[in-house]
């Protein structure tokens, strides 16, 4: 398929990494999350990590300027030509109408907008079973994708640990904050003809089928 620009906006544990993993490594595109290079800058004990960490660990949002400022400059590292999906980002209207900004600059812009969309108490259940390889960050869940060998990563035997924004308490506030402060992207990117929406609910195939005619109908249009 040729390469598409997408982004992927949906609640927290809604299935959209999933699906921008799959994605991706189909067709050859590159996922950018928010989340990891987020994670990665915080780990590294980076300025700009240890500021996002503060919001992180509270579940609240990570302030516009610095998370626009990181996505961009992973756009601009990857081969001209490239498809991409963003993962988690953008999260505000603020944040998008600077994406929009920071495209077209780069003479880009993007083809479709897909909304994952599942019901709270279904998010805040996977989200608490998550697990994550403190190695390759490679994700299971205890209850639907479990490691074959419990508490061990299935792909390097690493260890398996729970995020410290992945607690009830922090989800239940994610959640809160999300439908406050993202929702209205759906709105945002409706307006424009980008928006498309899958049920989340379905199976994880079911899902990459949904997923697939929205691009590929994107590229027809």
């Amino acid at each position: 398929m040729p390469a598409r620009r997408l982004i992927f906006l949906g609640p927290p544990g809604s299935g959209k990494g999933t699906q921008a993993t799959r994605l991706a490594e189909r067709n050859g595109w590159v996922q950018l999350s928010s989340g990891d290079a987020l994670r990665r800058e915080r780990k590294e004990g980076s300025e700009i990590g240890r500021k996002a960490a503060q919001y992180m660990d509270a579940g609240t949002l990570v302030p516009d300027d610095v998370i626009t400022g990181v996505m961009l400059a992973a756009v601009d590292k990857l081969p001209s030509g490239s498809g991409f999906i963003l993962d988690g980002f953008p999260r505000t209207v603020p944040q998008a109408q600077s994406l929009d900004g920071g495209l077209k600059q780069r003479k880009l812009r993007i083809d479709a907008v897909v909304d994952f969309r599942l019901a709270d108490e279904e998010i805040v259940r996977r989200i608490v079973e998550r697990r994550v390889c403190q190695s390759c960050q490679a994700t299971y869940n205890l209850s639907f994708l479990p490691p074959r060998v419990p508490g061990k990563c299935d792909k390097c035997g690493g260890g398996l640990i729970q995020r410290p924004d992945d607690h009830r308490e922090v989800v239940v506030t994610r959640l809160e904050t999300y439908k406050a402060q993202t929702a209205p992207l759906v709105e945002y990117y409706s307006q424009r003809g980008l928006l498309s929406a899958v049920d989340s609910s379905t199976g994880a195939d079911a899902v990459e089928a949904q997923v697939s005619r929205i691009v590929d109908a994107a590229g027809r249009g």
